[in-house]
């Protein structure tokens, strides 16, 4: 991982004139240079705030040709890993980590003194789901370039920033560097939960499995990730940390189910402003299949009812088991706020999609909000 990051400066330098065209797009590894042929023709595709983002960099990297510095060349390397982690999904893996770790020790409360001398164990868990994660979201780049030229021009392997080489020793270094972690400071259950999420994650975007290519498939293999095992792995993990037995607690066995409905739901609205390039990929979702408003009527109506069902948790569980009152004025909060966001979705205007399922992102930040305090 070191070794990539210090390969890193000099990979995202190249300018994509001097990268050799290579292949049309296929579903397998895409070959070093493959994507920088591709950059200037993409470059109109750009959103106008990304396009003046790239040309202000493409500006100073002119300017850091006459006066070099490593400062500038660090500076640059570490926006374009910052941009090939997809920061929304960092986001959501980091709220899972505090407030799972939040909601053992609320439970726990005696044991808040040994926090500091956990902190280096817990930082170092932080660490492996953080280049798990950037495992799982870099491989998915490297074999959809061809489908993110169309979809998503604005990714460093599709904008020509960042080399498939580079991404390789990025991802090989990440998933290497994540499984060691865990191997050495979890117990073994742990680490089998973390190897199973990390592999499945991969098979996802590797042929010949890409798993994404079956509607099905694509929205079990993330609901497994981001809704049972992250949160589980963490509570579970955080009580192992602390030297307390595994308890199966009401708020986490809520939140395991809530949250893998709604991940089954992102898996889903994803696609909504992808059928274009998931067409040309040969990748079948339920957006290229039944629409862009069909799909999107259908999972705002999936979340209501994941809404309807937490209110219903909080009002027959048995008394103390939850904070009633937080549990149905958050979420019947969050579902009025989902059918706000619903009612203004045009699925003919780009912009609209991308506000409908920002807003998905927004309800899903906010349920982990809610959840150490339920």
């Amino acid at each position: 991982m070191l070794l990539a990051l210090r390969c890193l400066p000099a990979c995202v330098a190249l300018h994509s004139a001097a990268l050799r065209p290579g292949a049309a797009w296929a579903p397998t590894a895409p070959a070093v240079g493959s994507v920088a042929a591709h950059a200037a023709r993409l470059r109109h595709r750009v959103p106008n705030g990304v396009r003046a983002s790239e040309e202000a960099g493409d500006a100073a990297a002119a300017h850091g040709d006459e006066a070099p510095g490593l400062a500038s060349s660090l500076a640059d390397a570490a926006e374009t890993v910052y941009r090939f982690s997809r920061p929304h999904t960092i986001r959501g893996t980091l709220l899972a980590c505090f407030t799972g770790v939040g909601r053992a020790l609320m439970e726990s409360p005696s044991l808040l003194c040994m926090l500091p001398a956990l902190m280096p164990r817990a930082l170092l868990g932080v660490l492996a789901l953080l280049l798990g994660n950037l495992f799982i979201v870099g491989i998915n780049q490297i074999y959809d370039v061809g489908i993110d030229e169309v979809n998503k021009p604005y990714l460093p392997i599709a904008a020509g920033r960042l080399t498939p080489r580079a991404a390789w020793a990025i991802v090989l270094g990440s998933g290497v560097a994540a499984l060691a972690i865990v191997r050495a400071v979890f117990n073994p259950l742990i680490f089998g939960l973390f190897a199973f999420g990390t592999t499945i994650g991969g098979l996802y975007s590797v042929p010949p499995f890409q798993l994404k290519r079956f509607p099905l498939a694509a929205g079990i293999t993330i609901a497994t990730c981001r809704g049972f095992l992250l949160n589980f792995g963490v509570y579970y993990a955080t009580r192992e940390a602390l030297g307390l037995p595994f308890l199966w607690s009401a708020p986490v066995a809520f939140l395991a189910r809530f949250m893998t409905v709604y991940a089954t739901v992102i898996a889903v609205t994803k696609d909504l402003g992808d059928v274009e390039g998931d067409r040309k990929g040969g990748i079948d979702t339920f957006a290229s299949r039944f629409g862009t408003a069909a799909v999107a009527r259908a999972a705002t109506a999936l979340l209501l009812l994941n809404y309807v069902h937490a209110i219903a948790t909080g009002l027959l569980a048995a008394p103390g088991t939850f904070r009633t009152w937080l549990m149905l004025s958050g979420h019947s909060m969050a579902a009025g706020w989902m059918a706000w966001s619903a009612k203004k979705f045009n699925a003919e205007k780009a912009e609209s999609i991308k506000a409908y399922y920002k807003q998905i992102w927004n309800l899903f930040y906010f349920e982990y909000a809610m959840y150490p305090f339920i």
